[in-house]
């Protein structure tokens, strides 16, 4: 069986920057350990595999150790491929998942995601979590997948070190590190050791979190953003109460076919 497989580079406009994803449309769904064996292989912070389901399809996301929830860089390269490369027409794009409907919409070079908005909770930091970084936050809140802590200067951001052992040892699909920015709303960096990803370029749905924190300590609905990983990425973001909108741009780096005995 010989598959597509795309590489797309999301929330950046050129390449070797933002956040890399594998895409691979498919006409009906693979048995979970090949999508797993196809996204260990591909080595991504994310696959994805979407199938067609009436005017709209279903999307399913690999990072190289586990299936994820929500995924915010590959469904925007997901939407990405649809546009530039199968040959999608619609003003937008619905794609059903895990965390239920996400609608992108495209204008002009840029994407926009439509997230469900994450709850959170403030609580205690855990003392294995005091271990795992190098500088105490000034808050910490519990979201449904991640911790959020927020620290009072980018500066703090840039300065982290974090001890990705202890923090596998903690139980969380991963941990985003915010402050207010110095060029952007606010900036963040993201870690998710447990599931093969010690430090993620650029996460959208992390965003789902970070967006409502800030709109409120902002006083303000639309932000910019930052993820400060060695590679870089920018968001354009919006807080419409019970959803987020996380807009940004994409570029294709390799078009290739993988074959499955």
């Amino acid at each position: 069986m010989k598959l597509k497989i795309y590489q797309v580079d999301a929330f950046t406009d050129k390449l070797f920057s933002g956040n890399s994803a594998a895409i691979c449309p498919l006409d009906k769904w693979l048995p979970v350990p090949t999508m797993m064996g196809i996204a260990s292989e591909t080595n991504q912070s994310a696959t994805a595999f979407f199938v067609q389901e009436g005017k709209g399809f279903y999307i399913r996301w690999f990072s190289p150790a586990a299936e994820l929830h929500l995924c915010g860089q590959a469904t925007l390269a997901a939407a990405h491929i649809l546009y530039t490369e199968e040959g999608y027409k619609g003003k937008e794009i619905h794609f059903n998942s895990q965390s239920g409907d996400l609608i992108v919409k495209k204008d002009g070079d840029y994407i926009t995601l439509n997230f469900p908005i994450d709850t959170i909770e403030r609580v205690k930091t855990p003392a294995e979590l005091s271990i795992a970084l190098n500088i105490k936050p000034q808050e910490c809140f519990k979201g449904q997948m991640d911790f959020m802590l927020v620290y009072k200067s980018e500066k703090e951001i840039l300065n982290l070190k974090p001890n990705f052992y202890a923090m596998k040892r903690i139980r969380a699909r991963g941990f985003a590190c915010t402050a207010k920015g110095t060029k952007s709303d606010f900036v963040s960096r993201f870690f998710a050791p447990s599931h093969g990803i010690d430090e993620d370029s650029v996460t959208g749905s992390a965003h789902a979190t970070l967006i409502p924190y800030w709109s409120k300590i902002l006083g303000k609905k639309q932000m910019s953003a930052m993820q400060l990983s060695t590679r870089g990425g920018h968001l354009n973001c919006l807080d419409l109460g019970d959803r987020v909108e996380i807009s940004g741009q994409a570029r294709t780096f390799m078009r290739g076919e993988i074959e499955i005995n």
